[in-house]
């Protein structure tokens, strides 16, 4: 199936990812373990060797790598990070995998 986005709904694919975040995280960094509310992963994008650094605040979506100084503000942003992609990119694939009309 084809879909042609001239328009995406950034608001709308991130207000579906939100509540769903834990589980997101859990399959997109499966070594992370909670750590009150946010999520502690190795960051796969380096080489790194100890969790601690790379956080994800699973209530409002906030991410950090302190170790590198990357970090976003939502899920879509974390998505496209992990998977070095664009924001639009991001933003299609989790809409189309989540069944969001974006």
């Amino acid at each position: 199936m084809s879909h042609h986005w001239t328009h995406i709904k950034f608001a709308a694919v991130n207000a579906v990812c939100l509540p769903r975040l834990p589980s997101l995280v859990a399959q997109w960094l499966p070594d992370g373990r909670m750590h009150g509310r946010e999520w502690v992963a190795l960051n796969p994008t380096r080489a790194d060797r100890r969790a601690g650094s790379f956080r994800i605040n699973l209530e409002n979506g906030l991410w950090a790598d302190f170790a590198t100084d990357d970090r976003g503000g939502d899920p879509i942003s974390l998505y496209a990070y992990l998977n070095r992609l664009s924001q639009a990119a991001a933003a299609r694939e989790l809409a189309t995998s989540l069944g969001v009309a974006a």
